[in-house]
């Protein structure tokens, strides 16, 4: 992987036809050593964010020690580079043999699950000659809202609070270690997610009895981007340390999370040709079925800039794009902001793309990877402070005053 500065000599020195890959191991390092000390307790990365080796090595240079994996494949990849990496196997519906290769070859010990079902595959998969697992970490994942999230998670798994105290009772039979999971939606703007989170948690314990042992509040952190700001990191874990004191559990109990898009998206952003434009609408070398696909699929809109030797003088306008497939499906509205005198054979970076922008590429009419270029500028814009020091200390003094911002 090639060093160079910024997206503009990448594009004077390559003139790429291809999209390329900006990727940034120092914002990397930054988020994994701000998750590091400002998140009040363990941080498992999300890895089906983005699933680039480097970056987890990257991670793991930055402090951090654990991975949620979402898949087997996703097992043996971490595994693999890392080999003393702590692994949580969070999806809440696997196959068994996949729950049996995580446990038995790769040493994995934690697991999720919401139905009573998944529980006996569990326990049966992890079981030695008959004889069950006794060093297993349960985690039972409860639907909560995705109310404050830009992108639910609240239809496909969770139990509800009135069927959980039995489920509850019953991992707990299994397990030697309790936990309960809850993912608020992807990109949540508002630290209230997580106090109603912590809400259902309450509720679920004190219905079931039981004494938990981890508490772990997933994903859904979010990052910045063009009409979505919000507030400090900081805040978030305020909200979420002021609920977990205040929980029924064990005194010794762990509090965990997993993020994704907020130790990723920085990461990476793309550099673009523009090969056509029509109006306001700009043809593109990437789109919905290469990094694109939230743009396409949910409008999701990211920093973009013209990247041009002299800067434009012009007034900045709103554009759409077309993606390079023939499929008019690969359309993102956008609105993308860029100077109203963008042309043909010009270049354009997409910032944020480090979560879910590699990871979710396909190699759909031929148009599929181009190069990978490690450069040393600052992300296009971002949420993690500089050099990965927290800013606001997590104290309930500062709650209100961050969260106005």
């Amino acid at each position: 992987m090639h060093s160079h500065h910024n997206a503009l000599r990448v594009a004077r020195e390559l003139q790429p036809a291809a999209p390329v890959t900006l990727v940034r191991p120092d914002a990397a390092l930054n988020a994994a050593r701000f998750f590091t000390s400002a998140f009040p307790g363990k941080s498992f990365y999300a890895v089906k964010a983005n699933p680039s080796l480097h970056l987890i090595e990257t991670l793991w240079a930055g402090g951090i020690r654990h991975f949620d994996v979402a898949s087997i494949t996703e097992v043996r990849l971490v595994r693999g580079a890392l080999p003393s990496a702590t692994l949580a196997f969070m999806h809440p519906v696997k196959a068994e043999e996949a729950i049996a290769e995580a446990y038995h070859t790769h040493g994995v010990r934690i697991f999720s699950l919401d139905t009573h079902e998944e529980l006996q595959k569990i326990v049966r998969a992890c079981a030695t000659d008959g004889v069950p697992a006794d060093d297993l970490t349960l985690c039972v994942r409860l639907k909560v809202s995705s109310a404050h999230s830009k992108l639910s998670l609240a239809s496909k798994f969770g139990i509800g609070v009135a069927d959980a105290p039995a489920l509850l009772l019953a991992v707990r039979q299994a397990a030697d270690s309790l936990g309960i999971c809850f993912h608020v939606g992807s990109q949540a703007m508002s630290p209230a997610a997580y106090a109603d989170a912590m809400a259902f948690v309450r509720a679920a314990i004190v219905e079931a009895g039981v004494t938990v042992d981890v508490i772990d509040v997933g994903g859904g952190f979010p990052s910045r981007y063009p009409g979505m700001e919000p507030p400090p990191l900081e805040t978030y874990f305020a909200v979420i340390e002021r609920a977990f004191e205040a929980l029924p559990i064990s005194y010794s109990a762990e509090l965990w999370c997993e993020p994704g898009r907020a130790l990723s998206a920085d990461y990476a952003s793309v550099l673009m040709r523009v090969e056509k434009r029509r109006g306001n609408e700009l043809y593109v070398n990437d789109g919905a079925y290469g990094s694109l696909f939230d743009a396409a699929h949910v409008d999701w809109r990211y920093p973009v800039r013209l990247v041009r030797a002299d800067a434009s003088e012009a007034d900045v306008e709103e554009f759409a794009f077309y993606g390079p497939t023939c499929d008019d499906m690969d359309h993102m509205k956008g609105p993308f902001l860029l100077p109203s005198d963008v042309k043909a054979g010009d270049y354009i970076e997409v910032g944020q793309l480090g979560a879910y922008g590699q990871a979710m590429r396909t190699g759909f009419n031929g148009f599929g990877e181009g190069a990978t270029v490690a450069v040393s500028d600052e992300p296009m814009t971002s949420l993690i402070p500089a050099g990965g020091v927290p800013q606001v200390p997590g104290n309930v003094v500062q709650l209100g005053v961050a969260a106005r911002h």
